[in-house]
């Protein structure tokens, strides 16, 4: 009966071994987040104007009125003036409400606002809306609150993207954040927002992430002990790991006055 039981449990830590892997790499779990990050494309001083106006006192606050928490809108530091843009990052708390949400888009999301809303065929308040839909990692299941000291007209937001050659090296690459990556962020003090998974974007296969800092500097100096650190040259050394990412890029951002972080 002993000697049963003990290869009982050797089976059992098999399994377990095996499961672990293909958790890391999963999907979100059932009480996991979706983020909607939706990019406007603009190009003129009067539609920025206008969509200002429209996401401070039209949109937030219904999305606030809905139950809607730490929204975030932003604008690139560096602005490229033929192609304008306002980040806007909503958290849901699960599929349903994302569904529940665009299912009533025709009557809640074009919010009465004379600019916005009932703008004319050849002077719209915007050139073109990416939508970018996003499953929140296993490991870090929904949004984080960022804990920033400095001055928030300073502060610098890093929206990073990681696309990978194909599915099974973006697997391995969300699995390589799940096995340490993040864990290394926080430890660090990168003040993370969210990690997540593109299920629908114009960039895939790839992941998403955001990191917050008080400055430029205050970044520099967090990125410099990043690469440093003695677990990330584990981490990134290990040949699983190796070849996962084919295209990075680095948006930085800062906050408008109405962000709601």
């Amino acid at each position: 009966m002993l000697l049963y039981k003990k290869h009982l449990h050797r089976a059992a830590v098999a399994l377990t071994l095996l499961f672990i892997p293909a958790v890391l790499s999963a999907g979100p779990s059932p009480s996991g987040y979706y983020y909607q990050i939706k990019i406007y494309h603009f190009k003129t001083p009067e539609q920025e104007s206008i969509l200002d106006s429209y996401l401070k006192t039209s949109y937030l606050p219904m999305l606030h009125q809905k139950g809607f928490s730490n929204v975030g809108v932003f604008k690139p530091i560096e602005t490229d003036t033929a192609d304008r843009k306002i980040y806007l990052f909503i958290p849901f708390k699960n599929w349903k409400s994302i569904e529940t949400f665009n299912a009533e888009a025709p009557n809640t999301m074009a919010v009465n606002h004379q600019g916005y809303t009932n703008a004319a065929y050849n002077k719209p308040a915007y050139s073109r809306i990416e939508t970018i839909i996003l499953s929140a990692f296993v490991t870090r299941p929904r949004p984080l609150a960022i804990k920033l000291t400095g001055d928030r007209a300073k502060r610098v937001y890093e929206l990073r993207s990681y696309e990978s050659p194909t599915e099974a090296l973006h697997n391995n690459k969300v699995r390589m954040f799940n096995s340490g990556e993040t864990d290394l962020f926080d430890r660090l003090g990168f003040n993370p927002v969210f990690y997540g998974s593109v299920i629908a974007g114009s960039h895939m296969p790839n992941l998403m992430y955001l990191t917050t800092f008080n400055d430029r500097a205050d970044r520099d100096k967090h990125w410099d002990a990043f690469g440093k650190d003695a677990q990330w040259q584990d981490l990134s050394g290990r040949k699983e790991f190796q070849n996962n990412v084919s295209k990075a890029d680095i948006i930085f951002l800062y906050p408008t006055p109405y962000s709601d972080f």
